[in-house]
């Protein structure tokens, strides 16, 4: 699974991350529904970070399509909402 965070780059993950990432983007779910702004930036940094760690970075002169693509950790709660969607079922980052 190649997964891209805006402004910064690619990485391929294994699959098996993909139960991980789910967690970590219910805890970003959460905080986009509630609007709580500091708990978006931490959930969005944890699920950020475990891309970054569990993850290979893809060589910038790779041209490949992602699968996934997250927004950058600065994202506001209103840009996290407009990605999910800006609907009130809020689906999550991941599909």
């Amino acid at each position: 699974m190649i997964v891209r965070i805006l402004g910064e780059g690619q990485y391929r993950l294994s699959d098996a991350e993909l139960d991980i990432l789910d967690a970590l983007d219910d805890a970003v779910e959460a905080a986009a529904r509630a609007g709580d702004a500091g708990e978006l930036r931490r959930a969005l940094q944890r699920l950020l970070d475990e891309v970054r760690t569990q993850g290979e970075e893809v060589d910038a002169d790779l041209l490949i399509d992602s699968d996934l693509i997250l927004p950058d950790a600065d994202a506001t709660v209103d840009e996290v909402r407009a990605w999910m969607g800006g609907d009130t079922s809020f689906p999550g980052l991941l599909p």
